[in-house]
């Protein structure tokens, strides 16, 4: 099988282990206390449930929390799969790689599957080498600007923005004074950082409303926004563009065993602040022109990757200005929330026929608390509704339901961008309408 997904699993069935929270722990800092690092596992554990899309069909599905098997039957029939292995609930507290390590009967009906196993990303558990190196190297938001440094004389039609390393917190918070006096906003990054964490937009309003540098990153560091220790990078703001909806974009590949370097395609992001709630994908979701500077660019990154032993899913994200140039801003060497996009609408073109566009929503809000039972009866009204307008309503994330702030994760498949607009406009007003429901039983 040619193209990506051939690299990616031979085009076979495959074992998707949800090891966000193992991935992520590799990153952690090394002050964190833990309570937060229980909450980061937790949080982990949902995004986890998008394991259901690591690749077009999986054979066996390894998750962190507990889901009920019409979830999975769901998707089965919207997804044409074949029969799927569920084993849930396995990491309620640890990592995914701490749970197999004490259920060796699992650990074996993986390893004697027979299908290839896919991971959200490298670990330690797969032991070290040049691949892991890569990850550690790369996933670096320094690392990552000194590539791009390198690689943008060649890509004139890339803006590079420009990045500061001060010497220290004291140095970092005088700086960022500096800055906001300036009138400059700053995006203030850790090296490392996952789903927004670590990275948070300063406007100089903010600075000095919360009583200069030192002050704001204190409350930073307090409220769980940046780690409490380590270095921080100071980042240009690039300014955006008219098209709110092209302000974020990203352009995933894969990097096949023989080193390879396999497009994908470009995602228009959703993202508040720095926080990325979901993405577009599919014909037409990315203009031509940004989507082939960001495939050019993106693959001369993953020549790079590859020469230095990485091999796998991995993507550039950027943002564009306001002549509409694009500014790579950070790789992620992993599978990401888009990757599950890209996923989705291959599996549609292929069981359905092509033309899909694919938008994912990680974490729309509920208007209230649902007992799983509940969050399914709620999607299942909803679900002739999008069918209506066109839109397949997939569910991907429903172990959030019941949380102190309630969500659940969605993609919706359709012809257009319209049509998507509609459904998620539909989704949107019935999650808010639940909280209607409760009252009336006041």
């Amino acid at each position: 099988m040619d193209g990506w997904v051939g690299a990616w699993t031979g085009g076979r069935a495959a074992v998707h282990l949800g090891d966000v929270a193992d991935f992520n722990a590799q990153f952690f800092a090394p002050g964190m206390d833990a309570a937060q690092r229980l909450r980061r596992l937790r949080q982990a554990h949902h995004y986890a449930c998008l394991a259901v899309g690591y690749s077009p069909e999986p054979a066996v599905l390894v998750l962190p929390a507990e889901v009920a098997p019409e979830w999975t039957d769901w998707l089965a029939r919207e997804l044409a799969w074949g029969p799927v292995e569920v084993y849930s609930g396995v990491a309620p507290d640890d990592t995914v790689a701490e749970a197999l390590a004490a259920r060796p009967a699992l650990t074996a009906r993986i390893a004697d599957s027979g299908h290839p196993v896919v991971r959200w990303g490298r670990t330690p558990a797969q032991g070290e080498g040049p691949e892991l190196a890569a990850v550690r190297r790369y996933e670096s938001k320094a690392a990552a600007h000194d590539l791009f440094s390198a690689l943008a004389p060649g890509h004139p039609e890339i803006r590079l923005p420009r990045q500061e390393r001060p010497d220290g917190r004291r140095r970092a918070a005088r700086r960022l004074t500096a800055r906001a006096t300036r009138g400059l906003t700053t995006v203030l990054k850790s090296p490392h950082g996952v789903g927004g964490y670590g990275t948070v937009v300063v406007e100089p309003a903010e600075l000095f409303a919360a009583g200069g540098g030192r002050a704001l990153l204190r409350r930073l560091v307090r409220t769980e926004v940046l780690p409490a220790d380590g270095a921080l990078l100071l980042e240009e703001h690039v300014s955006p563009g008219p098209a709110a909806r092209l302000r974020d974009l990203t352009y995933d590949a894969v990097v096949g065993p023989d080193g390879t370097v396999h497009p994908v395609g470009a995602g228009a992001m959703d993202v508040a602040g720095t926080r990325y709630q979901g993405v577009t994908v599919g014909p037409g979701a990315v203009p031509q022109g940004a989507a082939a500077t960001a495939r050019r660019f993106t693959l001369a990154v993953g020549e790079r990757l590859a020469a230095d032993g990485y091999r796998g899913w991995y993507d550039v994200d950027f943002v564009t200005d306001r002549e509409r140039r694009l500014a790579p801003t950070e790789i992620n060497l992993r599978l990401t929330g888009p990757a599950v996009a890209f996923v989705l609408a291959a599996r549609l073109d292929a069981v359905r026929g092509p033309g899909h566009l694919v938008r994912t929503l990680d974490g729309m809000p509920l208007g209230a608390r649902l007992a799983p039972a509940a969050l399914h009866d709620h999607l299942q009204r909803l679900r002739p509704r999008c069918a209506r307008l066109g839109v397949t309503l997939l569910p991907l994330i429903p172990t959030a339901c019941h949380e102190p702030e309630p969500a659940v994760g969605l993609a919706l498949a359709g012809p257009d961008v319209e049509a998507l607009d509609a459904a998620e406009a539909l989704v949107a007003a019935a999650n808010h309408g639940l909280a209607g429901m409760f009252e009336a039983l006041r």
